[in-house]
């Protein structure tokens, strides 16, 4: 395991002021959310009680929930928070951030930072906390800025206007620089930790993001095809075996691309089969994708280890079958909300 601890280098003194060594801060921290569902309010919720935070969505009924009310995490840890909150880029232009945080579908995110390119001229740091693959690639190709790539394993989802829920929390998010050095995050992941969201720093993120990979690319098909009825994840033996399957075909192809995991892929998928945890309601983002008719990160998850297989000539049969098949159930599911 490649990890490096988050070295000290910034501290939040009595005043809420981060100051030390090479980093030195004479205001909160300045942090815009872009994406603000499920994940993205977890963080916007949380870090506000350390920084300035401001958050952007598109969902107008959000925003203005938000704006009255201000935004209400729910499930177990009850908090609100009163924040920024904008429906466009444009209302923010002028304004300073010391870090843009990136929780947008995949597919949104060069449209995102396309309408965030004003807001880059101080250079912050870009984050991307997103599932799947090429994300950190766009952002830094579509501008000079520092670049943090991480993965988070907790959960939630978006109850409504205003509202999110923390489904799975307490784990650890992980956290290292693509362009840039462990020093460029060491202190933002202090500034996660003093919001309540564990954090490590790594020299390389990559590690982290094949473990995820692997465990998004698995387990998010499977909780769609299964109608979000988390226990059948457990509870199917023709699943489980499934699930196995596939999670042997990805980390063929991943051992096929020169990467190693940070942590094991199935580490939670393990302990909740030995009794270990609970099993809890959340089948992932990808069945809640399919119920709300939305799309889902399919083709940056198991469809990138399907590509990647049939590119590297290593036989994935399982993963293709399942991607097909949630390719299938998105467009059924399309199909029946068009219908009156």
């Amino acid at each position: 395991m490649r990890w490096i601890a988050a070295r000290r280098r910034c501290s939040m003194s009595g005043s809420g002021r981060f100051s030390a060594g090479a980093c030195i801060m004479s205001h909160r921290p300045r942090i815009l959310v872009v994406g603000c569902g499920a994940m993205g309010g977890i963080f916007a919720a949380h870090l506000a009680h350390v920084a300035e935070v401001a958050v952007l969505d598109t969902d107008a009924a959000h925003v203005a929930a938000m704006r009255r009310d201000g935004l209400r995490i729910e499930g177990g840890e009850d908090r609100a928070a009163a924040l920024r909150a904008e429906t466009g880029a444009a209302a923010l232009h002028g304004h300073v951030f010391d870090v843009i945080l990136f929780l947008v579908k995949s597919g949104h995110t060069a449209s995102a930072l396309a309408e965030l390119r004003p807001l880059l001229g101080n250079e912050p740091l870009l984050v991307t906390l997103q599932n799947g693959m090429g994300n950190s690639e766009i952002l830094e190709t579509g501008s000079h800025c520092k670049v943090l790539r991480g993965v988070v394993l907790d959960a939630g989802r978006y109850l409504g206007p205003g509202r999110v829920e923390h489904l799975i929390r307490g784990n650890t998010t992980w956290l290292g620089p693509t362009r840039g050095t462990v020093g460029d995050c060491a202190w933002l992941a202090d500034v996660l930790n003093a919001a309540g969201l564990p954090t490590r720093t790594l020299a390389d993120p990559m590690d982290a993001v094949w473990s995820k990979l692997v465990f998004n690319s698995v387990m998010n098909p499977i909780g769609a095809l299964l109608l979000g009825v988390n226990a059948a994840r457990y509870g199917s033996p023709e699943i489980c075996a499934l699930i196995d399957d596939m999670a042997a075909e990805c980390t063929q192809v991943v051992r096929a691309l020169g990467g190693r995991y940070a942590f094991d892929p199935l580490t939670l998928v393990k302990e909740t089969r030995a009794g270990l945890r609970p099993v809890t309601r959340h089948a992932g983002s990808m069945a809640l994708d399919i119920a709300n008719g939305a799309a889902t990160e399919i083709d940056e998850l198991t469809g990138y280890i399907v590509r990647e297989g049939d590119r590297l000539k290593v036989p994935v049969p399982a993963c293709r079958t399942v991607y097909r098949l949630v390719k299938g159930l998105e467009a059924a599911r399309a199909w029946q909300l068009r219908q009156p």
